[in-house]
């Protein structure tokens, strides 16, 4: 009886691996790395993005609030077809527009507490601005598909879930410019680290 146990229980730690690794063996890789800005003080909020991944953006939703006359986050990154809410947490009016070409929009002026969304279709950046509070500026970045990470104040990023291949990775950021073109391969599995170089 115990020897009969003792099968049983090998046999279902084995298919316990098997299912283990059968279901991390597509899983993809990382890309992790950090900015290298020529102002140490601009490594944050670059939004590092993967060009070439095939395959479609699965939309997301997004938030982006007011508070104390500030959009938090400053930058906010989504895929394409993505919804972002944008919030008004102030204890005054505000309105949220953007006059890029790209994405045209004017939410107009909305109350403390309210709530209202925008679709964001076509991947680019998009600059956020209140028209009763000229000194409020954010950004959307629209990237086209979901392999992307906007950097902390280290400057640090980390991209997961990478499907195998090589592809081109470069980086936006308000007021830096990627230096150069840098590519990246990523192994199944396996973490690919990457130091992108970023100045005015």
């Amino acid at each position: 009886m115990l020897t009969i146990k003792s099968k049983s229980l090998k046999t279902a730690l084995l298919m316990s691996c098997f299912g283990f690794i059968s279901a991390n063996a597509f899983c993809g890789g990382t890309v992790t790395g950090s900015v290298d800005a020529s102002v140490a003080k601009y490594k944050k909020d670059a939004v590092v993005y993967l060009k070439g991944v095939k395959g479609p953006a699965a939309p997301q939703k997004g938030e982006v609030d007011q508070k104390s006359l500030v959009f938090i986050p400053h930058v906010l990154a989504v895929p394409v077809g993505s919804t972002v809410e944008f919030k008004n947490s102030d204890k005054v009016n505000h309105n949220i527009f953007s006059a890029d070409a790209c994405k045209k929009f004017n939410l107009g002026t909305y109350n403390p507490g309210m709530t209202k969304s925008v679709v964001f279709d076509k991947a680019c950046v998009v600059n956020l601005l209140c028209n009763v509070h000229s000194e409020m500026s954010g950004y959307v970045v629209v990237t086209e598909n979901p392999y992307f990470s906007v950097t902390g104040a280290d400057g640090k990023f980390t991209i997961k879930n990478v499907p195998a291949g090589t592809y081109e990775i470069s980086a936006w950021s308000e007021k830096l410019k990627p230096q150069g073109k840098t590519m990246v391969t990523v192994a199944e599995g396996g973490t690919a680290t990457v130091a992108l170089k970023m100045a005015k």
